[in-house]
């Protein structure tokens, strides 16, 4: 528990939910994996079934009170499973290319399959009985993949050696005002389900919030590369 508090990522720029729920539960989870010889990929693969699980229930079971506590509780687990696998990487010293590939590609195809499930469901059990429903999700599953493909290629752009962490410190409501992007708290809307308009409300609400912060993130980004390119037509002057 001492080297893995010692290992942790960086918090600025995290979501509250993931801050300080799920990577302390991820903190305790590794520290026990690694003392029975658990590996990152190993854990990597556990996340992945128990949020497979989940998303499959999701998308065959009719909702009510069971698949109200049934889905959000193996999303969840999940996602607590994609937080040991890094903290055992690093608690062993660094990850492997190909365990972080594993990794990101998991996180890929949970949050696109996600979004699928509750089309999937919403179409056999409407939660309203309005058509342009089925939008929401589809909608949903957009933002979505554009904010990790964003995230991940401003990442591959930014030149070597470039820094984007901050000095100053950072607002304590920030985290709160990310928490709608905090995959752990689409995890937990989950239970909703059993009420399948609140659910709907919820959802979409989550929906439109993500969309908002994508746009904003989107702008930031166009500046931060376009800065980067200016820096090397200055340079290339010079």
């Amino acid at each position: 528990m001492e080297a893995l508090r010692a290992a942790q990522k960086p918090q600025r720029g995290t979501p509250a939910y993931s801050r300080l729920v799920n990577r302390p539960l991820g903190r305790r989870v590794a520290a026990l994996g690694h003392t029975v010889g658990l590996t990152p990929n190993q854990a990597t693969a556990i996340s992945a079934t128990l949020s497979s699980v989940g998303i499959v229930l999701l998308a065959t079971m009719e909702p009510g009170p069971f698949a109200a506590l049934l889905v959000p509780v193996l999303l969840a687990s999940g996602y607590v499973m994609d937080s040991v696998d890094g903290q055992l990487a690093r608690l062993r010293g660094g990850g492997s290319v190909s365990g972080e590939w594993l990794d990101h590609t998991v996180d890929c195809v949970k949050s696109v399959s996600l979004h699928l499930a509750v089309l999937i469901s919403w179409y056999r059990f409407p939660p309203v009985d309005v058509d342009w429903a089925l939008l929401v999700p589809i909608a949903y599953q957009v933002v979505d993949v554009t904010t990790f493909f964003g995230l991940i290629l401003v990442q591959l752009l930014r030149p070597a050696g470039s820094s984007t962490s901050s000095t100053s410190r950072e607002h304590p409501i920030r985290k709160w005002l990310l928490l709608p992007t905090d995959y752990g708290l689409v995890c937990w809307t989950f239970l909703l389900i059993a009420w399948p308009p609140l659910f709907f409300a919820g959802y979409s609400l989550l929906m439109l919030a993500n969309a908002a912060l994508l746009i904003l993130a989107l702008a930031k980004w166009w500046r931060e590369l376009r800065a980067y390119d200016q820096q090397a037509i200055t340079l290339g002057r010079s």
